[in-house]
């Protein structure tokens, strides 16, 4: 069983950005769902309507990674926003990051390296839901990467949690820095992987998304964005087949 550590954050665009990246999550979930898959939200920080300034979710099924891979980039809405009264169009990007999760063995972690902290993990509107500190937040020194799990009522597992997703990030960075030494970008089958690309645009007053790596284009958004991934996912595979 594949499981990925699914990364979405918001971007340019504000309260829009966040109130997208809480739409793309649903729809990933709903995709998950239909497919399975187990889908647990680790972290979040909520912005004040409800949307998604981050997020960071585990989904754990048969071909996950390969189905979801391709979604690692930015992704730019263009939409009349619920909180626009005179009707414009405005755009707002996300990025999204698919991380394969790895073994211990595979990236090595020196204790050392990590500061540990705990605080209380948060429900809908910041609202603080244990009256203990289970939740956990590790900041890895060297890196200065910080990640958190605050989904599980142990800080042993939300730990183990947070561990799972630092390694899938650390390993990322490696097999970057590798192919930078080998003297080229890392380079996926079907565009950079590189997550300051934009790869993808969700028109709504078009009904149109198009995905910038392909040229591909597909209409009925607000079925995709319920869930409905299925016509994106196949058109990669057939040009995942095209380059084997």
């Amino acid at each position: 069983m594949d499981k990925i550590i699914l990364e979405i954050r918001a971007g340019a665009g504000g309260e829009e950005a966040a109130i997208f990246a809480a739409d793309l999550a649903r729809a990933y979930q709903k995709f998950s769902a239909k497919q399975g898959w187990r889908f647990v939200i680790l972290d979040y920080h909520q912005s004040s309507l409800n949307g998604y300034k981050s997020l960071v979710a585990e989904i754990a099924g048969e071909g996950v990674y390969d189905a979801l891979k391709f979604e690692s980039g930015v992704h730019r809405v263009q939409r009349i926003p619920a909180t626009e009264k005179a009707g414009r169009v405005h755009t707002s990007t996300i990025s999204v990051a698919v991380l394969k999760e790895v073994e211990q063995t595979q990236i090595q972690v020196n204790p050392s390296d990590l500061e540990v902290t705990f605080f209380r993990s948060s429900g809908p509107g910041g609202q603080n839901v244990n009256k203990v500190e289970t939740a956990v937040r590790i900041l890895h020194k060297p890196s200065g990467v910080v990640v958190a799990s605050q989904v599980d009522r142990s800080q042993s597992a939300n730990r183990d949690r947070a561990m799972n997703i630092l390694r899938a990030k650390l390993f990322e960075f490696k097999q970057e820095e590798e192919q930078k030494k080998m003297g080229a970008l890392r380079k996926e089958q079907i565009g950079s992987g590189d997550r300051s690309e934009k790869i993808r645009t969700y028109n709504f007053p078009q009904d149109r998304i198009t995905d910038h790596r392909i040229g591909k284009k597909w209409h009925n958004i607000e079925s995709i964005m319920d869930g409905n991934l299925e016509p994106i996912v196949k058109s990669f595979y057939k040009e995942n087949d095209k380059v084997q």
